[in-house]
């Protein structure tokens, strides 16, 4: 029989190798997640659910607006009121198009890394693969790019709240001339196109303005399309992460016949 000290030390041994064995299956897998696909999408859908949600809000919180204060009569706005329930709608698809491209773009970065290799056996490319790739490459940049035209639209609305907004804290400066001075300054929402020359009131002075900015709808519609419009830049800077990512890893599988080497991405 082995001495005891003898048996003690081979099961210290053995632990220590079984640990050992756990803390390295544990690095090579924490060394092949993707790690900047896996920020892309937690930002891509951060800043998506955040234009989406703030966006929907803020476009009925606008109509409730334009219904009570600067155009009465219903014709005058019919049109917009068709064009921004279309929007909402256009918003669903918007989010459930990208919570599916980001999860499989996700997956394609994961597929891609050393990882699979080694836990599934020999990576091999095909031309069937590389052409996934390739178009993953070349529709994340039109997304790319399309989503620069909606950071841009989306600011739209913000600075057209904001001309409201100032003109309200001129009307409640205490440098205003008089009651007279204060029903002279005036907001024409008619000249931002968003309703016809026709449309009636059109504009709002003096207190009737300043009440405006004053209510729920204009506050929360103000400050929703600020959150939406930063949401649209996150979106915009997770697009260029994906650009990246899909871009190395197509030459990844590209070049992979040729040489050993792995990506991070």
């Amino acid at each position: 029989m082995k001495p005891a000290m003898e048996t003690a030390a081979e099961e210290n041994t053995e632990q220590s190798q079984e640990r050992k064995g756990c803390f390295e299956c544990c690095i090579k897998c924490l060394g092949g997640v993707p790690y900047a696909s896996l920020v892309a999408t937690i930002l891509c859908f951060s800043g998506v659910a955040l234009f989406c949600g703030c966006g929907h809000v803020a476009l009925a919180g606008t109509v409730a607006i334009l219904e009570q204060h600067f155009s009465t009569n219903t014709s005058d706005h019919a049109l917009l009121s068709e064009v921004i329930q279309l929007m909402q709608y256009v918003i669903y698809g918007i989010a459930s198009f990208f919570f599916l491209y980001g999860i499989i773009l996700l997956a394609e970065g994961f597929y891609t890394t050393s990882a699979v290799k080694e836990l599934h056996g020999e990576f091999k490319t095909t031309a069937c693969g590389r052409c996934i790739s390739g178009m993953f490459v070349f529709l994340t940049y039109v997304l790319g790019v399309a989503w620069l035209g909606v950071f841009g639209f989306s600011a739209v609305p913000v600075f057209m709240f904001y001309n409201i907004w100032s003109t309200c804290e001129v009307i409640k400066s205490p440098q205003t001339n008089g009651t007279a001075g204060v029903e002279q300054i005036c907001v024409d929402i008619r000249q931002y196109g968003i309703i016809p020359w026709n449309a009636f009131p059109g504009r709002m002075c003096g207190s009737a303005l300043e009440n405006i900015c004053n209510t729920s709808e204009f506050y929360m519609s103000y400050h929703l399309f600020i959150v939406a419009c930063a949401g649209a830049g996150a979106t915009v800077i997770a697009l260029l992460i994906y650009m990246m990512a899909t871009t190395y890893n197509y030459a990844v599988l590209k070049f992979k016949s040729r040489e050993d080497c792995c990506t991070k991405f």
